[in-house]
């Protein structure tokens, strides 16, 4: 049987218009917090409820270091009264959000490497958040696009763009495809709990799209796919019992916290650190790259600390900036797509032969891993 060789030829990056730095978000935030506090007078005095506190660009910046994020709609989520986006209801006979965002980063992947839609023979719509059940957001897009062959959707959460690719990546191995378009349009502000201090700052919407071929198909610069790692283990400290993606919060279900994100931060720090860093160090160890190999980590963009954490633990020393990239500050938690981004953005200074590794993790728990090697 032959076996091919996948490469990564071509990355893109759609980004929202509208952008929510920490100012307005707080803003926002304690002008909700005063009026619920006014509405509870009664209960907060008679010590039959807790206050709501304050947010602050102190403790949102200490606490994720994110400085602004990118958004679909910053209107819903900046109205005091309404604390969430305001995502219209579309037609079915229009393109839907996630169609929308995930073309433009699309084109931009495929233009990159040289490719037209009828080079494309799959298309995986690999993302944490997804607008409905069916039919697939991947078909959809396939069509938007004119591509010819076939498209499912995955959700693995923020591991979502790893684990695609390394589907994509065994597809392009084994023959059963010559390319595919893995894309991530990630909508994580419509499952976001803004009326919730503790967690109102951490995501941002983006879409990103990754294009794997048989190497030998490459016609400029590309990165070698030398292996893939996956692997998931149950956990619900991090969680989300609402579905797909909310437009308008369900009639009845207005106190139901469970059903936005949510997660229990100091277990995710406790379970998640320690798992990420040996997935990474045993997935570098199989395949012979030790850390003085690696030009570069693209990792998951959750957490500046969890990173920092995680950076640590597999170069054996702090990483350089250079050698780990945050994307954070600027786009918030964007769930799968932002180790998409980091690559996307930091992966042009690599020459032939430099190695590097691409991560993500989060709820399942899940973890995924890419090591590549860049070809001129």
């Amino acid at each position: 049987m032959i076996m091919y060789t996948p490469a990564i030829t071509g990355t893109g990056v759609f980004t929202p218009e509208n952008v929510i730095t920490n100012a307005e978000l707080v803003t926002a935030f304690n002008a909700y917090a005063d009026k619920m506090n006014a509405v509870n007078a009664e209960a907060i005095a008679a010590g039959e409820m807790e206050p709501m506190q304050h947010s602050s660009e102190e403790f949102i910046l200490k606490a994720s270091g994110i400085e602004n994020r990118y958004v679909m709609d910053k209107s819903g989520v900046l109205d005091p009264d309404v604390m969430h986006p305001l995502l219209r209801q579309r037609s079915d006979d229009e393109p839907g959000i996630m169609t929308e965002m995930a073309v433009d980063a699309c084109k931009k992947a495929l233009a990159q490497a040289g490719r037209t839609a009828e080079d494309v023979d799959l298309v995986i719509c690999a993302a944490s958040n997804h607008e409905r059940a069916y039919p697939a957001i991947a078909i959809e897009i396939q069509q938007a696009l004119g591509i010819n062959g076939f498209g499912f959707d995955m959700n693995v959460a923020c591991s979502s763009a790893t684990f695609g690719i390394q589907a994509a990546a065994d597809m392009v191995r084994s023959g059963s495809v010559k390319s595919a378009l893995v894309v991530n349009p990630e909508i994580c502000t419509g499952h976001l709990e803004w009326r919730d201090r503790d967690c109102h700052f951490i995501f941002g919407d983006v879409a990103t799209a990754t294009l794997i071929e048989r190497i030998e198909d490459a016609d400029g610069p590309h990165f070698e796919i030398l292996s893939t790692r996956c692997a998931t283990e149950f956990s619900n400290n991090i969680r989300n019992n609402n579905g797909f993606l909310r437009r308008t919060r369900p009639a009845g279900l207005e106190d139901r916290r469970d059903m936005q994100f949510m997660q229990n931060g100091r277990k995710v720090f406790k379970e998640v650190l320690p798992m990420v860093s040996k997935h990474i160090a045993d997935h570098m160890e199989s395949e012979g790259v030790s850390s003085e190999d690696l030009k570069r980590l693209w990792l998951h963009q959750a957490n500046k600390t969890m990173n920092d954490f995680i950076g640590k633990k597999v170069m054996g020393r702090q990483p350089e900036p250079e050698e780990q990239p945050n994307i954070l500050q600027d786009y918030a938690n964007t769930s799968s797509a932002g180790s998409i981004i980091a690559f996307s953005k930091y992966s042009g200074d690599f020459t032939e032969g430099e190695v590097g590794l691409i991560c993500s993790f989060g709820a399942g728990y899940s973890v995924g891993s890419v090591i590549v090697k860049r070809h001129e």
